[in-house]
């Protein structure tokens, strides 16, 4: 038996059907559904009216590509439309997983992060929902990884970046990697400062790790460390990805507490990185502007010895090294030199094509893509230069 509520609206649909039509009575029946929360209903109310304004039957039985053009893409215009309004709805009311059903057709991922975030600090007994849809659907990764930090841990966070953001956008991983390096950052300062404390007696002065463990080789005696190795020396790899001059202090100071730990926490590296701490320091000094030519002759040797190998990150690491220095006409002279067309296998290292945008020097782009037989490279090198 209906109740006196949903008698209501039956007798106000059929009034507004009679004295204005279908339009009104469909608009005061989506009116009904939204302030009800009923927002699966509210779509199908919209399509019935899209379909109606297309002169297309309400009650429609077939799928959308049934309908003829033009009412075909009016209805998938008004569709999306009403995607936006549902999934807002939906979020608004902290239903997480059904709003991204919505608006995952609309692209509208910066405003659905925005929303996250504020869903997040009202209520955060979502934060599984919004891991979900934050990271794995990439809506906000730094977010996903915050909360992962919060609720599992960071071993959870190092598992997870090594397995799903290597394919992710470089933005997308640098926002991530920074998050991770400040965290371990903070971490180990945490740590250490405490341990001094302990032993002297009163809390150390020094406000960086480098300074911390200077002169201080007792705090590594019997094996001793202050945050997961295996953690650290990951994060330290990830931290390549940054560009941040703030950030990369963090990770060369990182990289200073780790190249102290006894040799047991030191594990093995890939190249070039292969002494993990030693180089990688080398790598974020020459990025901070300090001992770059010493940088750059390192990560050259090692990109020239992996020549016949299959692995291409030592070329790549060495390309993005001259490129992030500024050293634009030299990157492409060495992109040409090094890598084979269609040997990239990351985007560490820009492109022959996304080096020429930089520069602006479409002439030295078609003449180096024509030498090396990149056809697809000297056609943009031609038009581009129009």
């Amino acid at each position: 038996m209906a109740s006196s509520t949903e008698t209501s609206i039956y007798d106000e649909l059929a009034a507004a059907m009679q004295s204005g039509g279908v339009e009104p009575a469909l608009e005061k029946l989506a009116a009904h559904f939204k302030s009800s929360f009923r927002f699966h209903d509210l779509f199908d109310v919209r399509l019935m009216q899209a379909r109606h304004k297309q002169g297309q039957p309400i009650i429609w039985t077939k799928t959308m590509e049934d309908l003829p053009e033009p009412a075909r893409t009016a209805v998938e215009d008004a569709s999306l439309v009403a995607c936006k309004e549902v999934g807002r709805g939906l979020l608004e009311i902290g239903r997480v997983r059904e709003a991204w059903m919505y608006l995952r057709p609309t692209g509208e991922k910066a405003e659905l992060a925005k929303a996250l975030e504020q869903i997040v600090e009202e209520d955060a007994t979502l934060s599984e929902d919004v891991i979900d849809i934050a990271l794995n659907e990439n809506v906000a990764p730094r977010l996903g990884f915050k909360l992962m930090l919060e609720n599992y841990g960071l071993c959870n966070c190092v598992t997870t970046y090594d397995s799903s953001m290597h394919n992710r956008p470089k933005a997308d991983r640098q926002a991530v990697a920074g998050l991770l390096v400040e965290h371990i950052h903070d971490e180990l300062m945490t740590n250490v400062r405490n341990d001094i404390a302990q032993q002297a007696g009163s809390p150390p002065e020094e406000t960086t790790l480098a300074d911390l463990v200077r002169d201080r080789e007792w705090l590594f005696e019997n094996d001793n460390y202050h945050t997961d190795a295996t953690h650290l020396q990951s994060i330290v790899r990830f931290a390549v990805v940054l560009d941040d001059p703030r950030l990369l202090r963090l990770a060369l100071d990182l990289t200073e507490y780790g190249r102290r730990l006894s040799p047991s926490y030191q594990f093995p590296g890939r190249a070039p990185f292969n002494e993990v701490y030693e180089h990688h320091a080398l790598f974020f000094r020459a990025l901070l502007g300090e001992n770059v030519e010493e940088a750059v002759a390192y990560f050259k040797a090692e990109a020239e010895s992996s020549l016949e190998d299959q692995d291409t990150t030592p070329v790549e690491v060495y390309l993005s090294l001259l490129a992030r220095l500024g050293r634009t006409t030299e990157a492409m002279e060495e992109t040409a030199r090094l890598q084979k067309p269609g040997t990239r296998q990351s985007d560490l290292a820009p492109t022959l094509q996304e080096l020429a945008q930089q520069s602006g020097d479409y002439e030295r782009l078609a003449k180096l893509a024509r030498d090396r037989g990149d056809l697809l490279a000297y056609a943009a090198a031609l038009t581009s230069k129009q």
